[in-house]
């Protein structure tokens, strides 16, 4: 017996009439949906019910599972102590998972609890599901700051789990959407909000896992959105499996986006295996890279999983004779997560210079911790390679597009690269590189201009 059904719900605690004294009215819908979503599942007659909160407890690279044989929590936190919830949890599918993790060498457990009760992720679709239904046992797992693969492949291993108990399982994925649809709402509005909501609503509608999967990591990050791992996880339990999805219900009236979601799940469908449709996207982008680009990944992935540099690389002429400044620039999910180089050639040829900024970038840039093993799958490298600096007279001879900048004063410089996101002026450009030197706004500069090769993978 595999994954019967799913759902996806939000959270707010205001849902609860002890607590919304009469403004839960202003998502009624929501209530509705949620009464819905829950009889859906009671339907199923779960013995066990895997529920994933976004507030459980949460570890950078390691999914928490929580232990022990029950558990309680109460609404304290929200003005309304009396409103109590008791769970049991099913130990043995706990234990099993934990087993299966071990052997595929998966980052996921028991250990590392902090608080045993009830978060209120956990608590609002329970105290919704006891209305709908009893006799169940339930597994509690949070999220981790690891990739939406990562991700997704915890959820495959909880339906390989409920496979091997021949367990009646059904998923409950907590989680808001956006918290910034509105000016007047506690976290603000940012266009970026609403954008995502409707993209992850016809998403849930469509169960287009591989959407959710793929979608803009800075859309979710500007979106301020809580449930998208939640999401990711439940899509993972029910990988290469028909799906019949109908959402419920939306609504965002205090400027966070509630969405109610149910998922029926049906007989096996190859098309439906997103992870490894994921992986070989992956792939495919990586057999895209240049040279350059290759060297960079190449070094970083062996330097952060052995401290060492790679050997026995083909590499293009031009890199064992040439000598230039080079830049290694790390990206995750579309953010920095690395940036070092050289403004003129410091090594005896460019695969070399290359190969020692990868290993600074990834490991020695003061504004990030050093790489980690478990992100290298996210990882997207860019190499630029400087062509000479020229002295520029004026800030009419730049062009933050076409040129990077490098500013002095005495011993102090700092460099800009050129055509990055978000830096569209030369007067950008400027500011920017003199924070880099610590060179004060009103302080003079000499100004040079130089052009890069870029070597990115589009």
């Amino acid at each position: 017996m595999s994954i019967l059904a799913a759902v996806s719900v939000p959270h707010p605690p205001l849902i609860l009439p002890q607590i919304g004294k009469g403004e839960e009215q202003k998502i009624k819908n929501t209530i509705k949906a949620y009464k819905k979503a829950m009889k859906f599942l009671a339907a199923y007659k779960p013995e066990t019910v895997v529920i994933i909160s976004p507030h459980s407890v949460m570890y950078r690279d390691y999914f928490h599972v929580s232990p022990h044989s029950e558990a309680t929590g109460n609404m304290a936190r929200f003005n309304a102590p009396d409103v109590t919830l008791r769970c049991d949890y099913d130990k043995e599918f706990v234990s099993c998972l934990e087993q299966i993790c071990r052997r595929f060498d998966f980052p996921c457990g028991t250990s590392g609890e902090q608080d045993a009760s009830l978060d209120h992720g956990t608590f609002i679709p329970l105290h919704f599901f006891d209305e709908a239904y009893s006799k169940y046992q339930v597994v509690r797992i949070g999220l981790s700051d690891l990739s939406l693969l990562h991700h997704y492949e915890l959820g495959r291993l909880i339906a390989l789990t409920a496979d091997k108990l021949n367990r009646r399982t059904v998923i409950i994925a907590s989680g808001d959407l956006s918290h910034k649809l509105s000016a007047n709402g506690p976290y603000g509005f940012v266009k970026e909000g609403p954008i995502y909501d409707q993209k992850i609503t016809s998403v849930l509608q469509n169960a287009d896992f591989m959407t959710m999967l793929n979608m803009s990591p800075q859309l979710c990050e500007a979106a301020s959105e809580c449930g998208h791992r939640s999401f990711v996880i439940m899509a993972g339990a029910l990988d290469g499996k028909k799906v019949k999805a109908k959402l419920l219900s939306y609504e965002g009236p205090f400027g966070v986006g509630y969405g109610v979601a149910q998922f029926a799940v049906g007989s096996e469908d190859k098309t439906r295996h997103f992870g490894t449709q994921y992986l070989a996207e992956l792939e495919k982008m990586r057999q895209k890279e240049d040279a350059y680009v290759q060297l960079a990944r190449q070094t970083v992935e062996t330097y952060v999983t052995s401290k060492k540099m790679p050997l026995n690389i083909s590499l293009p002429t031009e890199m064992l004779f040439a000598r230039a400044g080079a830049f290694v620039s790390i990206k995750k999910r579309g953010i920095l997560r690395g940036c070092i180089g050289t403004i003129n050639a410091a090594q005896n040829c460019l695969a070399a210079e290359i190969m020692q900024n990868a290993v600074a970038a990834c490991s020695r840039d003061p504004r990030f911790e050093p790489v980690r093993a478990y992100e290298l799958s996210e990882l997207v490298y860019s190499v630029d390679i400087l062509m000479p600096a020229e002295p520029v007279s004026s800030i009419a001879e730049l062009n933050a597009k076409k040129y990077g900048v490098i500013v002095e004063n005495g011993n102090r410089r700092g460099l800009l690269l050129p055509d990055i996101e978000g830096v569209d002026t030369p007067q950008q450009q400027i500011v920017i590189a003199k924070q880099k030197a610590g060179i004060a706004e009103s302080e003079d500069i000499k100004l040079s201009r130089f052009e890069v090769v870029r070597h990115k993978v589009d």
